[in-house]
């Protein structure tokens, strides 16, 4: 769900509007950054399986610390305190949590039956959207293009950057999706880890177009943090 993750981090700007996209994108993305840390360090473990499933070749093998939903849950409480705590602005913080627990929901459509209930729990969920290939890429797509007409409709460029920024970042992530889904398989799970942790890259992108965009409209009732 990669580019659908962003999709929602996107849409969520709605919800929380002086929230910065890039914190909203963290969020979305928090389980998969954390991930790829501990799977580099051994910590939770992944194999590349062609076949696997018709739209990925990823079998995850141990990943109780980032994916059980008993984890997510705690994710979720410790970034939506963690924004509370810093900002003092409640709806954003609400969203940062909601949007930690979106990632589990969407991988559970999308995976297999591999997400845990809770660390040590035998029991694995997963609904199998990844079995189809064109299912996969109706439901993504239309979650990504739901979430980028919302953030446009709802912001402005400031300037060039606000414009050209959003809209380069936008296009490298279709590019990027269409590599995955056209590409190679990865050659190994080090490799990645090592591509999931750049993904902090985009989050960073994400933040500087939104600060070079600004709402449309006045924020009636919007109190600032």
């Amino acid at each position: 769900m990669f580019i659908g993750h962003f999709g929602l981090a996107l849409a969520a700007k709605r919800a929380a509007p002086l929230t910065s996209l890039g914190t909203l994108g963290a969020a979305s993305l928090w389980l998969d950054l954390v991930w790829s840390a501990l799977a580099l360090l051994g910590i939770e473990r992944v194999r590349v399986v062609p076949g696997i499933t018709a739209f990925s070749p990823l079998d995850f093998e141990h990943y109780p610390w980032t994916h059980s939903l008993l984890a997510v849950a705690a994710w979720a409480a410790a970034l939506g305190l963690a924004y509370r705590a810093r900002t003092r602005y409640r709806r954003g913080a609400w969203t940062v949590a909601v949007l930690a627990i979106s990632h589990w929901a969407l991988d559970a459509l999308a995976h297999r039956p591999d997400l845990p209930l809770a660390p040590g729990a035998a029991a694995r969920v997963g609904l199998g959207l990844w079995d189809s290939v064109p299912a996969t890429l109706a439901v993504e797509g239309t979650i990504f293009a739901a979430g980028v007409w919302s953030y446009a409709s709802f912001t402005r460029p400031r300037n060039s950057a606000g414009s050209v920024g959003l809209w380069t970042l936008l296009g490298l992530l279709l590019l990027a999706y269409a590599g995955n889904v056209l590409g190679e398989p990865p050659p190994s799970a080090t490799a990645i880890g090592w591509v999931g942790l750049s993904t902090w890259l985009l989050v960073l992108w994400l933040a500087w177009a939104d600060r070079n965009r600004e709402p449309r409209f006045p924020l009636a009732g919007v109190a600032p943090p």
